[in-house]
């Protein structure tokens, strides 16, 4: 009888292995639901594919809901497709044709309309701990439950196509893809602004000591100074900038939850605050010590400025690498400084009166981060991995010196690094305090992101892309790694795993051209009309006139100013080709400039008939970093070819006029 147990128990488990399910295969697997994961899941749904969206976390949107409101643009131009249609259905919200200064909520719900339109659910609370290749593919990918791993529950996810979107390129790393951590020497790709960098930005004054005791090394240093030694300019290392939170809080007594003291609060920390206070020629003013940036229903995006804010520095450099539980304990402790700078600006004794009553006003708002406590989900890890690929984006890149003709995408903001240590120096025999690593460096247009560097080495893997954590040294990476720009380069991953799936071919031997069309023909990813840009750069634009062409502040490469307020004339005109008739919103890009023109007259014509429209200057907001907003003329019926037009002119004019960009938008 025993024995006839044990068979059928042998054949019962037989039967249960047999009955066993294969892992789910997909199309396309999108590792990471930050904004560039979002967009690439429903770009690929979009376009017909089987799509599964995996967030480690609980957390949707990565910074873009997490705090970073106040967007980092550089130059509207480049952004495109779905991450333009994303701050215009942010605008939607605001009642405005674009928005890029938001509450994190509403970035939220506007991602989540996304998913929802393609019948896309995250995933949530799932992390990497394996993967599995053959061939140079990746065939499948190992999960475990994030909050409670066990081997018991962890699952296995096929994919013929992955992306890694996170920030982190954990599953690159996995893969066994190569990447960099921290700074190549400026001497490895012939750059000037790489590796070690001590300059003024972000900065203590001269002369703050660094001792516990002035003057006595041997009392040591002051919380969160090192005791490393200072490598010369330009020397490669392993460090990485500085994270922190986008901190948003409010003023709205009926939103405001208080500011309290977090468990283990130790001001000692802020010591070294305290001496820069002492040492600040405008000590009370609250924007050298944070940037204080104001979102919609009186809430904020805090940002990091000065010698000693809201970056963390010098803490972060185990991130990379760490394990889940070390950087668990990372970004508890950036928790910890964060909520403690705010209870210690709030109540300390030694911080100036000033700034203590105008930080008494603020509180974390109850309406945003519901689930946690009013606080971010996100920390800022503004670099951690960055993969090296088909091709490494350098200086020479962003400043126009090596253009690319695969580009995917464009990036146009300047070379920023925050600063990476804090650190003893020596001037005229004294010791003092320094940060080092803070770069920023602009003046440059925008420029392509090649689609060589958003995936591997073909001989590494075939059939992944890293839109987040991709290919540029860490100079060249401080410009590109904007979050609008990573929406762009997340559809653009999804359109080439598309292709690669429908051509069966590896994702580095697929037609980029024809990539770069589909992109520019289809660019919301859903077959609809695109609309038509205009720029003054464009063949076709006719000038007449003495303009100057005018290369920073305006949209795309350039805009053109007339300084003769209207004494001599000049008109710039804009024909579009259109190619589906329909009604079309017109819109003309006023950039900011001095001594602007009160008042700029427009003409515009439908193909039938010609009006003229007089644009206020004064009527014309600009908000958040963008050098100048679109402001409409209007709703017009347009057939197809190049009937229609727009002349912008200086008559009348009593200052600057500026002629840049318009734009025909199809109404959906």
């Amino acid at each position: 009888m025993n024995i006839l147990k044990i068979i059928c128990v042998l054949a019962f488990l037989s039967f249960s292995c047999s009955q066993k399910k294969d892992p789910p295969t997909y199309d396309v697997v999108v590792y990471g639901a930050n904004s560039a994961g979002v967009i690439a899941a429903y770009t690929a749904k979009t376009m017909g594919k089987s799509v599964l969206l995996i967030e480690p976390t609980n957390h949707m949107g990565g910074l873009t809901t997490g705090g970073l409101g106040y967007t980092d643009i550089g130059n509207k131009f480049a952004v495109t497709g779905l991450s333009r249609d994303f701050y215009r259905r942010l605008g939607d919200h605001y009642g405005k044709f674009e928005q890029w200064i938001f509450e994190p909520s509403v970035a939220k719900k506007t991602f989540q309309e996304y998913l929802d339109k393609a019948g896309i659910e995250v995933q949530y609370g799932l992390r990497i701990i394996g993967v599995k290749k053959s061939d140079e593919r990746i065939q499948s990918i190992e999960l475990e439950n994030t909050f409670s791993p066990s081997s018991r529950t962890n699952q296995q996810v096929r994919g013929k196509v992955f992306i890694d979107a996170t920030y982190e390129g954990d599953l690159m790393a996995k893969a066994g893809v190569s990447y960099a951590i921290g700074r190549e020497s400026n001497s490895q790709y012939g750059e000037t602004y790489n590796g070690v960098q001590l300059m003024t930005g972000h900065q203590f004054p001269d002369g703050i000591d660094p001792y516990v005791v002035p003057g006595d090394p041997s009392s040591g240093l002051l919380w969160g100074i090192s005791d490393g030694e200072l490598e010369p300019d330009g020397t490669g290392d392993d460090k990485i900038q500085a994270y922190n939170y986008r901190i948003c809080l409010t003023n709205d007594p009926a939103n405001r939850v208080e500011i309290t003291e977090p468990e283990g609060y130790d001001p000692s920390m802020f010591d070294l605050l305290v001496r820069l206070f002492e040492a600040q020629p405008d000590r009370t003013n609250l924007g050298n010590y944070f940037i204080w940036s104001r979102m919609p229903n009186n809430k904020t995006d805090i940002n990091n400025r000065g010698g000693f804010s809201t970056d963390m520095i010098g803490m972060n450099f185990n991130y990379p690498e760490g394990s889940y539980a070390e950087r668990k304990k990372i970004i508890d402790a950036h928790t910890h400084y964060t909520k403690s700078l705010l209870y210690f600006y709030k109540t300390d004794t030694r911080v100036p009166q000033e700034l203590q009553s105008a930080i008494q006003e603020w509180g974390f708002p109850k309406d945003e981060y519901t689930d946690t406590d009013n606080w971010s989900p996100q920390l800022y890890v503004r670099e951690v991995r960055r993969m090296v690929g088909e091709y490494v984006m350098t200086q020479a890149n962003c400043v126009g010196e090596e253009v690319v003709e695969d580009g995917v995408g464009m990036a146009a903001y300047t070379m920023d690094s925050h600063n990476i240590q804090r650190v003893v120096t020596e001037k005229d025999g004294k010791k003092m305090v320094k940060n080092e690593g803070n770069v920023e460096i602009g003046g440059f247009g925008p420029y392509p992101i090649s689609y060589r560097s958003i995936i591997p080495k073909k001989a590494e893997v075939q059939n992944l892309f890293v839109p987040a954590a991709l290919s540029a040294t860490h100079i060249a990476y401080g410009s590109i790694r904007m979050e609008p720009v990573f929406m762009v380069l997340g559809q653009s991953a999804a359109v080439a795993a598309s292709m690669a799936i429908d051509n069966d071919q590896a994702v580095q031997d697929i037609d980029v051209a024809a990539l770069q069309q589909e992109l520019r023909e289809n660019p919301l990813a859903d077959g609809s009309t695109a609309e038509i840009l205009v720029d003054n750069d464009d063949a076709g634009v006719e000038i007449q006139g003495n303009w100057e062409r005018v290369t920073h502040g305006g949209y795309g490469p350039s805009s053109l100013h007339d300084l003769s307020k209207g004494q001599q004339s000049a008109t710039v005109r804009y024909v579009p080709f259109v190619k589906d008739a329909g009604e079309y919103e017109i819109l003309v890009y006023f950039s900011r400039t001095a001594d602007a023109t009160q008042q700029t007259q427009v003409l515009v014509s439908d193909g039938k008939m010609e009006s003229t429209l007089t644009i206020n200057e004064s009527d014309i907001r600009v908000e958040g970093q963008t050098s100048g907003e679109w402001v409409s003329l209007g709703i017009f019926s347009l057939s197809p070819g190049t009937e229609s037009h727009v002349k912008i002119t200086n008559q009348g004019a009593d200052g600057v006029v500026v002629a840049d960009a318009v734009l025909w938008v199809p109404m959906q």
